[in-house]
């Protein structure tokens, strides 16, 4: 197996609402790819989270991750973005995490999924830790939106920029709650009964998952 060592740079992205967003990006042949988004904690910033992860790092950007810098900041401040796959490395997840991530990317703004029916679209209804702990280590928060996933008792999860930073995505996406914190949705997505009420799905990337 031959060893390819991929110089990473790293770019800021300050006063956002839930703090600094770090992009970790490198070139891989003559494309910029992204590989890792860290968001800031209630306890860690972002910034300090990069210098711990990826010490040797050095502060760069081109064209191209600008770009995706500047849909994450608009998709922080509300806009409705939809990101695109081709800016981020998806080769350093295994198959199964890229298959739960492509998923995840196809929940459009305003709908919620569960780890459990992710894991059964998966073929596997034992999965849901699986798909879950996924999830939890997608490198690519925000891109792939990974706080439209929650757990079948319709409360939140987890989600790596905390809680609260997860809850409020939602809610500024259209999604309510109740007053013990979980989901108030008419359905979900990936669930059947959901499909056949107003969900499409972009049958072309999920044949390929």
């Amino acid at each position: 197996m031959t060893l390819i060592l991929i110089s990473l740079k790293k770019k800021f992205i300050p006063s956002l609402p839930f703090g600094p967003v770090a992009v970790v990006w490198g070139l891989f042949g003559d494309s910029p790819k992204i590989v890792r988004v860290l968001l800031s904690t209630p306890e860690v910033s972002a910034k300090d989270r990069v210098s711990k992860l990826y010490p040797h790092s050095e502060t760069s950007s081109c064209a191209e991750i600008d770009g995706v810098a500047t849909a994450i900041e608009a998709f922080l401040k509300g806009d409705d973005i939809q990101f695109s796959l081709d800016a981020v490395q998806m080769s350093i997840c295994s198959s199964f995490q890229q298959s739960v991530l492509r998923l995840e990317h196809q929940i459009p703004r305003g709908c919620v999924s569960t780890y459990q029916l992710i894991a059964g679209y998966l073929g596997n209804q034992k999965g849901a830790r699986a798909v879950g702990n996924a999830l939890a280590h997608n490198p690519f928060p925000i891109i792939i939106p990974c706080h439209r996933a929650v757990r079948s008792d319709r409360l939140l999860g987890g989600f790596q920029g905390g809680l609260t930073m997860k809850r409020a995505l939602l809610i500024r996406e259209g999604i309510s709650f109740d007053d013990a914190g979980r989901v108030l949705a008419p359905g979900f997505y990936y669930d059947k009964k959901t499909l056949n009420t107003g969900f499409t799905l972009d049958l072309e990337t999920v044949a390929d998952i």
